[in-house]
């Protein structure tokens, strides 16, 4: 642990010190998601694409459920390290991770069950449904794998040790950069290789943090004696970890929908659409990454009751993140045509990408404003606001906006649905803190 962070006398030295590394290791898993889009989108065959692309929900999905162990329990984790309860610490980490790898043997055998149903789901068709169940079955067996890795990457984190946590995460990440092209271009093994590619990936970034964990953490437990929790202490994982899964759980289903929605267009407008929605992810997992720096540093002043450090951190944050996100519309919004030509030389998918990446990022300062005022709900244990937040953006919002932009505009008012979600979700956080969270900090 490194308890000096939580006590820096400077507000941004801490956050900087403790959002740089998660920054940096988000930067480095986007290259790594991007690279599959890249490789596969090299082979120039659209079906291919589309197939990987309707298999994101499925990662998303998986994504999800570790983070109801790993938000649920980084968030509970912050709160007990500011009222010094290190027993709480060692129990909770090791129920989450115990969990994870049992809840993810479940998901694995139901996802393989279901596998057609799912795939018909998701939108696989005729042409796409081979390259979608090739990526799918991969993904469904490496299920516990994968989720693993959003414990510990959380966790330590909360304990201080966000270095570490940067260390496993750009680990696995690297394997599986080099890998991607060895498994999908010189084995030929298209969706298939690069599904098998990000498993290994995981696998390496899960067996380097239990590692850490063992030798490194004074207060992280993967011991299973220690796996028993009090019901206050699961309720509050549950609690504030499925409100935080909700937001990947959300936005597997609008990509599920929207895809729908797009199907009658043409396969290219879903891949065009699944090529947006990785670049677009690089924006987003940025400001994400600076929301999450200051998670630790939210808790623990919460549990520990220091009202003035909580209104330190607050005005820094949303000066930083809103900078953050106007510059990071500005560089999207210009390079769009560039970006898209990056991964397919198809002035189709390049035209329609365009237009759809860009309606992707003009709300991006409004996301940055959602996504800090559901960190600071879920830091908190505000259960109801982060419940709120974490299913509206994506979730019961967007997907009312998408029914009735699509009923009145068509095709473009399916392009156009997540940039008025935005906005109606914006003011639903607005009042959310005026009601909840203003108090706790004066």
């Amino acid at each position: 642990m490194e308890p000096e962070v939580f006590q820096e006398s400077k507000i941004s030295k801490a956050y900087i010190r403790l959002s740089m590394p998660l920054v940096f290791s988000m930067v480095v898993t986007l290259i790594y998601n991007l690279a599959d889009t890249y490789f596969v989108a090299r082979t120039n065959d659209t079906q291919i694409v589309a197939g990987v692309s309707l298999g994101m929900p499925v990662f998303t999905l998986l994504m999800a459920i570790g983070n109801i162990f790993g938000q649920g329990g980084g968030s509970l984790i912050s709160r007990l390290l500011g009222q010094t309860d290190k027993q709480g610490v060692r129990h909770v980490s090791a129920f989450c991770f115990y969990a994870t790898a049992l809840t993810g043997v479940v998901i694995a055998a139901v996802m393989m069950v279901f596998r057609v149903p799912l795939l018909c789901v998701i939108g696989a068709d005729l042409e796409t449904f081979a390259h979608a169940s090739n990526y799918y079955t991969y993904l469904a067996i490496g299920a516990p794998i994968i989720m693993l890795s959003f414990i510990h990457s959380n966790l330590l984190r909360s304990e201080g040790m966000s270095k570490e946590s940067m260390a496993g995460t750009v680990a696995g990440a690297l394997i599986n950069i080099i890998l991607d092209p060895i498994f999908i271009s010189f084995l030929a093994l298209g969706a298939s290789g690069a599904a098998i590619a990000t498993v290994i990936g995981y696998l390496f970034s899960d067996v380097f943090f239990v590692v850490t964990v063992a030798k490194k953490s004074k207060l992280l437990s993967i011991n299973p004696r220690e796996v028993k929790i009090s019901a206050a202490h699961m309720g509050q994982i549950f609690g504030i970890g499925i409100p935080a899964s909700i937001t990947n759980l959300m936005q597997s289903v609008s990509v599920v929908l929207m895809n729908q929605f797009l199907l009658p267009f043409g396969n290219d407008k879903i891949a065009a659409m699944g090529i947006v929605l990785k670049i677009n992810m690089i924006a987003l997992l940025l400001l994400i990454s600076f929301a999450f720096g200051g998670q630790p540093l939210f808790g623990y002043y919460y549990g520990s009751g220091d009202k003035k450090r909580l209104s330190e951190l607050l005005h820094f944050c949303l000066w930083f993140i809103g900078f953050t996100a106007v510059f990071l519309t500005a560089i999207v919004f210009l390079a769009a045509p560039f970006l898209m030509k990056c991964f397919m030389k198809n002035e189709s998918i390049i035209s329609d990408g365009t237009i759809m990446l860009r309606w992707q990022v003009i709300t991006m300062v409004l996301v940055g404003f959602i996504l800090l005022m559901t960190i600071i709900c879920q830091s908190m244990g505000k259960v109801a606001g982060s419940f709120i937040l974490s299913s509206s953006r994506q979730g019961t919002v967007f997907l009312v906006v998408l029914v009735a932009a699509y009923n009145i505009l068509g095709y473009m008012g399916i392009i156009l649905s997540q940039a008025i979600a935005d906005i109606l979700t914006a003011m639903i956080a607005a009042a959310l803190f005026k009601r909840q969270l203003y108090k706790e900090f004066h």
